[in-house]
């Protein structure tokens, strides 16, 4: 017996370990004194600073919650007058029938309801000729619809429940139905409303995948903001937020224990009974206070400013932001163009993953935005379906001067039409000096070496895994030759035994800490890991004969409502202050002149950076063309899907 009771309490204590360990190590570097997000050196509140600094991730948090609030109680009053009307519907098979379509929200996927409701919104807006079909309201009505359910299932039981007499008791007594509805049901089932706002409020304060496919341009949650992060990686800012929100949650269930009345040995306390004047007065003060925050929140969700608004839409992390110390950019902008052109301009700053999320969204006419960087391919095919517009060069004087020969005429536009270069960098190899010999660098043999089995890292997409063993065998990354594609893979599945991990940003924890060797990745990256890595991992970065060369830059699309002011914007970026201060933040290669012949840039920078990303730039544009990946033919991308889910599933 003493046994069995032992090993439950073992097998409990395993559980609450498994539970709680990742919260708690996310406690403990929310205070970490690096950047590092998996070797500790020393405790500071340095990254709770930053938070509440971040004025983007703050105001994440602020639509989170007002989305969240607003959300769970117009779901919970309409979820809970819907539950009232199917239990007072007679036919029993209505009923039925009604439970069946309310469950059905809650059974279909995320991403299924999600697409469904972008679709149903972008239809309606065409409809009504709207330049933008996705916005805050598109994206409340969302959240009500997915609350909605879990509302009715709780109140519908406690409905259930309650004795269908006390109503009618009370309309013999005199009552109104309506006034036996709030005196005598209302009471009756508050705890299943109150359960039901509370798993609303939750479900909305959670939501991703709805969010995601819903959301228009200057809304952005948090749960999207840190899905966008993944450009790079999650910043400590976010372990700090994490942090507040578990010891806020904390503290609220410690009240909410300490408040309960009903324990054993506790009494409870007579209730205060107010008089008719007092209960007037609460009611007037309630009345106000509903007013006062329904203003609030209008003004805050549509009060239109007196002036142009910019919708930018980048990637995650791609912008020197304000956090750390750093500069402003977009800040910047609004205080330059105001001295410049003697207006105020307001920039709604969106952010995305990847350029395939950034195609769908523009391509589905759901959002309207004024500048877009997408990558080389991307930019290749949104210029062939004519979803970009010609910019007016008069308009960016900066361009002449900032970007040189090397990054014109390059294969996404040829005759320099459409785009301002952002930034560029390459794909190359990082090795640990510590466990891996120097000798066996300076190819994409070291990806392959038996030497090194169990400390190797792939990456974990497609194209650029296939790329690695394309590039290896000498076989051209844009053949469409099915054979070429498959000895790629012969080459990978090679490669297999070795790899300890196929990652993405992943790599930054495992590279930082020592757990893997050998790794493909960005060169910006890397430098990014540099900055931030533990004095124990000696972190170095080669780049092989034949990488993958790429570049983003700057555009107007199609769907565009400023242009002149979308050019203005490029134009500023070009500047010499907030061009520094982008290339030091994202530590990609910055193909302003006025950056990279900057001194004192190049001071911060270092010397390694420098000749890193800086090589010869003369032979830049040649080492593009020859290997920047191009938009393969559909034909071809499904190959390599399924080719890549060949080798995943091998």
């Amino acid at each position: 017996m003493f046994t069995i009771k032992l090993s439950a309490k073992i097998y409990t204590a395993l559980i609450l370990v498994f539970l709680f360990a990742p919260i708690v190590i996310l406690l403990v570097f929310s205070f970490n004194a690096s950047k590092s997000l998996s070797v500790m050196q020393g405790g500071s509140l340095y990254w709770y600073r930053e938070l509440f600094r971040d004025a983007e991730t703050l105001g994440a948090v602020r639509n989170t919650l007002l989305l969240a609030i607003t959300a769970a109680v117009v779901s919970t009053v309409m979820g809970t007058a819907a539950a009232v009307g199917i239990h007072r519907l007679r036919s029993r098979y209505l009923r039925l029938a009604y439970d069946t379509v309310t469950n059905i929200p809650m059974i279909n996927p995320d991403i299924i309801t999600g697409i469904s409701l972008m679709l149903m919104f972008v239809f309606v807006g065409r409809l009504f000729g709207a330049a933008t079909s996705l916005n805050f309201w598109t994206m409340l009505i969302a959240h009500i619809t997915f609350c909605l359910p879990y509302v009715i299932l709780q109140v519908l039981p406690k409905l259930q429940q309650m004795d269908s007499s006390l109503p009618e008791a009370a309309m013999d007594l005199g009552c109104t139905p309506l006034k036996a509805f709030l005196k005598v049901e209302i009471p009756e089932i508050m705890p299943g409303i109150v359960t039901g706002l509370i798993m609303a409020f939750t479900l909305s304060l959670d939501d991703f995948v709805i969010s995601y496919f819903t959301s228009g341009n200057g809304f952005e949650t948090l749960p999207i903001r840190i899905y966008n992060m993944t450009k790079k990686t999650v910043t400590p800012k976010m372990y700090a937020l994490s942090t507040i929100i578990f010891f806020t949650i904390l503290a609220l269930l410690i009240m909410s224990n300490l408040i309960d009345t009903t324990a054993p040995g506790v009494e409870r306390p007579e209730k205060k009974v107010r008089t008719a004047e007092q209960k007037k007065r609460l009611r007037i003060a309630g009345g106000i206070g509903v007013v006062l925050a329904a203003g609030m929140i209008a003004v805050m969700i549509i009060g239109a400013p007196d002036r142009p608004v910019l919708n930018v839409y980048n990637w995650g992390e791609y912008i020197s932001d304000g956090s750390e110390d750093s500069f402003n950019t977009i800040k910047g902008f609004e205080k330059w163009y105001k001295e410049n052109y003697g207006s105020e301009v307001e920039v709604n700053y969106s952010t995305f993953a990847s350029n395939e999320d950034m195609y769908s969204k523009i391509a589905s006419g759901a959002v309207s935005y004024d500048v877009i960087i997408p990558s080389d391919y991307m930019i290749a095919r949104m210029r062939e379906e004519g979803m970009l517009l010609p910019l007016d060069k008069d308009n960016i004087p900066n361009y002449d001067e900032c970007i040189g020969e090397s990054f014109r005429g390059l294969y996404y536009d040829p005759e320099d039409l459409y785009t301002v270069p952002y930034t560029y960098s390459f794909v190359g190899v990082i090795w640990d000096a510590e466990q891996v010999d120097e000798e066996d660098t300076g190819d994409w043999d070291l990806l392959w070496n038996e030497k090194y089995r169990g400390n190797i890292l792939q990456f974990n997409n497609s194209r650029d895994a296939f790329a690695t063993a394309q590039y290896k065998l000498g076989l051209d990354v844009n053949n469409t030759d099915p054979a070429e594609w498959r000895a790629a893979l012969e080459e990978l599945k090679a490669q297999q035994p070795l790899v300890k991990s196929y990652v993405m940003d992943e790599i930054y924890n495992m590279m930082e800490s020592g757990e893997a060797a050998i790794a493909s990745y960005y060169a910006g990256d890397y430098f990014t890991m540099v900055d931030s890595e533990a004095d124990t991992v000696d972190l170095q970065f080669y780049v092989p004969e034949r990488t993958n060369y790429f570049i983003d830059a700057m555009c107007i699309p199609s769907c565009c409502q400023q242009k002149e002011l979308a050019e203005a914007f490029i134009n500023y970026m070009l500047e010499e202050e907030p061009a520094i201060a982008n290339a030091e933040y994202i530590m990609y290669g910055c193909p302003n002149r006025l950056v990279y012949e900057n001194e004192d840039y190049a001071e911060e920078m270092g010397e390694e950076a420098m000749e890193i990303l800086y090589p010869d730039l003369d032979q830049f544009a040649e080492k593009f063309n020859e290997f920047a990946y191009r938009n393969l033919d559909s034909q071809t991308l499904d190959l390599v899907n399924t080719l890549w889910e060949e080798l995943k599933i091998n």
